[in-house]
């Protein structure tokens, strides 16, 4: 199945049976695993990547996800080959949207973190890799894209209060990780949470 984003105007849902977004392609990730007993989604991760860095498009990020890195075909891939990470969903520069975790099942996104006094958000929470960096603005498709998402999220699962559980990687694992950097227009997002943005591109 295709990429879809946003701008196929596509109505997105959350598959309740399969824990999948409808109509979004979907390849499943080997870093998964099931959710502690009892754990409730109510936190959205958002994060940052671009693999190589600065560099969009290319096939690099999906293969991270599926530990199919390739060393030898960037000098900056090497340090990511002992890597075991995923998220639930990749958000590319073009809206268009790939999941690779069910979202019953808990992704390696977030890693040694923290939110409101409870450790390890993989347990409660979806992660989102938006693909970007600290070096460019992300683009008006992926936040039109994320507003889509995250309102289905919310609709599948009703523990996530929009707008105030979307939350950056940096302000779950403070001064370990940065992103999505200052790159990323958080008003704008609410904005369009909030079904009001005028914004151009």
């Amino acid at each position: 199945m295709r990429s879809v984003g946003v701008e196929d105007s596509v109505v997105l849902r959350v598959d309740l049976q399969r824990h999948l977004l409808s109509g979004v392609r979907y390849v499943a990730s080997p870093h998964q695993e099931p959710r502690p007993p009892g754990a409730a989604i109510e936190l959205v991760v958002i994060h940052g990547i671009s693999l190589p860095p600065d560099d969009y498009g290319g096939p690099w990020i999906e293969r991270l996800f599926l530990g199919r890195i390739d060393p030898e075909a960037h000098p900056a891939l090497a340090s990511f080959t002992a890597l075991r990470v995923s998220a639930h969903l990749l958000v590319r520069r073009s809206g268009a949207v790939v999941q690779y975790v069910p979202f019953h099942r808990r992704a390696w996104h977030a890693g040694a973190s923290s939110w409101q006094g409870r450790s390890d958000c993989n347990d409660f929470s979806i992660g989102i890799e938006v693909e970007g960096s600290a070096a460019w603005p992300f683009l008006g498709a992926q936040y039109r894209c994320l507003a889509v998402v995250l309102r289905a999220l919310a609709d599948a699962y009703p523990r996530i209060d929009l707008p105030t559980a979307v939350v950056s990687h940096a302000d779950v694992a403070p001064g370990r990780k940065s992103d999505p950097w200052d790159t990323f227009d958080w008003p704008r997002l609410r904005r369009l949470l909030a079904g009001d943005d005028a914004s151009p591109g």
